[in-house]
């Protein structure tokens, strides 16, 4: 009596759950209210089932309990029973199909207006394309891609050469337009969801997938990846924007087309040189670095990487923190490099100096450091240290050790990678929680120093 009694609790208890603290999907920010009537309907089909079945197993176990005095008839089958229970089956089966494929139909039919949006996903970051005046996206394919090309956009094909680059966490749509979202992944499986769009769909490398919607809240929503996509799935978030048309227009008209991106002339190094002179005051007239001056190594790191740096430093990215005093330091020198064209003569300058490893001077449990590593950081800056730029993860190895661990420690602490616009910093800050104190950095740097 007492297993039939705790059924029937199980089921009361259950519904007023439901019903007094029910579980809510996120507002909807799209078309595509369907699926959440394909989902209501689904509740209340396999509540319905719950409720029967264990209530029909509540009568069965009172109904059939033990009596010393009666005996059970052999009954091998039921035919009535059998076409209730198929009956029955069949219909609850339709009631959670029929809904779901009338949605799917408006799924995979794109309307005729949709604007055509790329969306390329890759470890562990989002990036955008948009057809610019033209209106039309052009051709994009991985063999394309390069540093200078991260999207890999067809140079050959004219179509692409307004389309607006966005390589940047931040996507935005204009609310009340169909907009067809053309998926691409440049390395493994990813999946581009917004769960108050309803809609998502898996990026698969190799092909192009799409969903389409028509976002109609405005409003800033979280974009995520729901394909486990390696070591660092979780920081792979990005924000889309829904906008009215002025705020849309204004954030388009500010973004870079391809054109742009290719224009940047290559860097001069012998002009450069005269620029230098002000970093070499800290950084050394190689680019060897100064201990005592606070300047790390610069000889050897990637240009990329010291053009992102040295624009950190101008916008305000780094250099701002209360706390990150020698950033505060590199700031104003930075600003002395007052436009791309000098910026990329010094970084032209900076890549002529001899690349010899920095001196060590930070010790540690080498075997652990080997372990923190390979767990942890080598997935995006290399087994041997030499940085991935496809990861956007500068060089390490035979750079200067002290300035690792500090950074390292700014990481950790917040100083830095907490700027709203440092979307690889907050990668980092993320990362950077597997080593517990500064003994585990420094076992981290030490086995840094193993991979000159």
């Amino acid at each position: 009596m007492a297993f039939v009694v705790s059924i029937v609790l199980l089921v009361i208890i259950s519904i007023a759950l439901q019903l007094f603290t029910p579980w809510w999907l996120q507002p909807i920010a799209s078309n595509w209210s369907g699926i959440d009537a394909t989902i209501d309907i689904t509740m209340w089909v396999t509540g319905f089932v719950f409720v029967a079945v264990n209530l029909f197993l509540a009568y069965c176990v009172y109904r059939y309990r033990y009596d010393k005095n009666r005996r059970a008839n052999y009954e091998p089958e039921n035919k009535k029973l059998e076409v209730w229970l198929t009956g029955f089956t069949a219909i609850g089966v339709a009631a959670l199909l029929t809904p779901g494929l009338f949605v799917w139909a408006s799924f995979v039919n794109v309307p005729e207006d949709a604007v055509k949006v790329e969306v390329v996903g890759q470890q562990w970051q989002w990036a955008f394309r948009y057809p610019g005046a033209d209106g039309i996206l052009g051709t994009a394919d991985t063999a394309y891609v390069s540093p200078r090309n991260p999207l890999g956009v067809n140079p050959n094909d004219p179509f692409g050469q307004d389309d607006l680059v966005v390589e940047d966490k931040e996507m935005h749509l204009l609310m009340n337009q169909n907009v067809q979202l053309l998926l691409r992944s440049k390395d493994v499986l990813h999946d581009y969801t917004v769960a108050p769009f309803r809609v998502k769909m898996d990026m698969v490398p190799g092909s192009v997938s799409y969903m389409w919607l028509e976002p109609t809240l405005a409003g800033s929503y979280d974009i995520l990846c729901e394909e486990h996509c390696g070591l660092g799935h979780f920081i792979m978030r990005g924000t889309v924007f829904v906008d009215e048309q002025a705020d849309y227009d204004a954030w388009i008209a500010a973004q870079t087309t391809f054109a742009e991106t290719q224009a940047v002339a290559e860097g001069n190094a012998q002009a450069g040189q005269a620029n230098y002179a002000i970093c070499s005051a800290c950084h050394g007239v190689n680019g060897e670095g100064n201990l005592a001056l606070n300047a790390p190594k610069l000889a050897g790191q990637e240009d990329w990487y010291l053009r992102q740096q040295i624009g950190y430093y101008k916008s305000g990215v780094r250099g701002t923190h209360p706390d990150d005093v020698y950033g505060a330091q590199m700031a104003p020198m930075a600003a002395t490099l007052v436009n791309d064209a000098v910026i990329n003569n010094v970084i032209a300058y900076i890549g002529t100096l001899p690349d010899n490893a920095a001196p060590e001077t930070v010790t540690g449990d080498l075997a652990n450091g080997a372990d923190l590593y390979n767990s942890t950081c080598g997935t995006c800056h290399g087994d041997d240290g030499s940085g991935i730029w496809a990861l956007h993860a500068p060089a390490l190895a035979g750079m200067t050790d002290w300035y690792l661990a500090r950074q390292l420690q700014n990481f950790k602490s917040g100083v830095r990678g907490a700027h709203p616009q440092d979307q690889l910093g907050y990668q980092m800050t993320a990362m950077v929680s597997a080593l517990e104190d500064d003994e585990a950095i420094n076992d981290v740097v030490a086995y840094i120093n193993t991979l000159r």
